[in-house]
């Protein structure tokens, strides 16, 4: 790969810098950020011992084997993920598919009949069979279904009651809450628009002043906040930007604030990216926040920067990988958030996320990778909207654009 620069280029010439810099007051914040960067710069020295020619690998099929146990079987540790299974088949899933792995026809089946097992009477998905419905169960399940894309699959939702649904957590000033009587975040606005135009349910009506409710959680520092008045957060901006990228609203940020706060989120010393101002790095980050690098990307370029480059996102791409290979990858299979924290599904699904961002540039029309070490590592694409593999958003909104929009008037939403 011409241009390309050489594996652990970031860790041998950015890395060699003094680490932490600070005014010399400690604090809790400056003591964790130092311990922190002591063990990523021993992860580094150990593997630079240990391979003559440096070549960071993803550990492919220990991670194969750890999610393929995890459809079937989970650990006792994972109880208290009770009221998020759906999300838990999505972490699963998509991490298979960015792995490129075929998910066995009687395993999806039996994923689509849990899930419908997981779809409330009133519209939309709860966290297990028997709860109440809520909106991020909601968008994990209706993403596994989009993952699986099987007429079996589609034909789980009922669209007309996750219209229903929509419009019971529909607020009166545009924003939504998680579920009925709960609370109201900008992370709402998002699975409802994403659930939305998925399904091909999205109306005027439903999406009425969302635009202006999220605009309004945009703060000084220039990302966004849960709810207005808060700080930044990456989890919140990625969120609320993609809610009006799907909406076509995105012009109406102020993208050069966003960019500038986010790319000062990519850790100088470590590569990856943390979720808000004096925090630490985060392995799921690397989709949070380098997710929203394509969005601002295509945003820009819509708003007239003709100069943005045709081949890199706007973050230093080769760092992010060499972060998430080399310091967040349990030998065992599965992903972390730093060093010598514990695997799990979320961190293995978000980490994967952004490792294949860091790796795709642009899309179908135009597409460049920079793939970090041999080419066994490249994962699939994401849609950085969805985070789906773009093939699976295409076919389910070829699918559902084939049905007519549910009509929005037998419900009136919240009084």
């Amino acid at each position: 790969m011409d241009g390309v620069p050489t594996p652990l280029r970031c860790f041998n010439e950015h890395h060699t810098a003094e680490m932490l810099v600070d005014d010399g007051v400690e604090t809790v914040t400056s003591l964790e950020q130092e311990k922190v960067e002591r063990s990523i710069k021993e992860v580094v020295s150990v593997y630079k011992q240990m391979h003559s020619l440096p070549q960071p690998t993803l550990l492919r099929e220990q991670h194969y084997q750890y999610l393929k146990k995890g459809l079937r079987h989970l650990s006792d540790a994972y109880e208290c993920m009770d009221a998020s299974r759906p999300w838990l088949c999505f972490w699963i899933l998509h991490s298979l598919e960015l792995l490129e792995e075929p998910i066995p026809a009687a395993v999806a089946s039996d994923v689509c009949q849990f899930l419908s097992r997981c779809q409330s009477p009133t519209g939309g998905f709860a966290g297990g069979p028997g709860q109440h419905a809520h909106l991020a169960p909601t968008y994990a399940a209706v993403n596994a279904l989009c993952i699986i894309g099987t007429e079996e699959s589609y034909n789980i939702i009922d669209r007309e009651k996750l219209l229903d649904f929509l419009l019971s957590v529909k607020q009166p000033d545009g924003s939504f809450v998680m579920h009925v009587g709960g609370e109201v975040d900008v992370r709402s606005a998002y699975c409802a628009a994403s659930v939305a135009t998925l399904t091909n349910i999205l109306t005027p009506k439903l999406f009425e002043d969302t635009a202006t409710w999220i605009l309004s959680c945009q703060n000084w520092e220039g990302g966004l906040s849960g709810v207005p008045g808060l700080e930044a957060h990456g989890g919140y901006t990625f969120c609320g930007t993609a809610a009006l990228v799907i909406l076509g609203k995105e012009h109406m940020l102020d993208l050069k604030a966003l960019l500038r706060w986010v790319v000062s989120r990519q850790m100088r010393f470590e590569g990856g990216f943390q979720g808000r101002s004096n925090k630490l790095v985060d392995g799921c980050y690397s989709f949070w926040q380098a997710g929203l690098l394509p969005l601002l990307h295509r945003a820009l370029f819509k708003d007239g920067e003709s100069e943005l480059s045709r081949q890199r996102w706007m973050f230093e791409q080769q760092a992010l990988q060499e972060y998430i290979l080399l310091c967040c990858q349990n030998p065992s299979g599965g992903l972390v958030d730093k060093p010598g924290k514990s695997r799990d599904f979320y961190h293995t699904c978000y980490c994967l996320s952004g490792l294949s961002i860091a790796q795709h540039f642009g899309n179908m029309d135009l597409h460049h990778e920079m793939i970090l070490g041999k080419e066994e590592n490249r994962l699939a694409p994401t849609h950085p909207v969805y985070n789906i593999c773009p093939e699976k958003v295409a076919k389910a909104l070829q699918h559902f654009h084939r049905l007519p929009v549910p009509d929005d008037s037998r419900q009136p939403g919240p009084p």
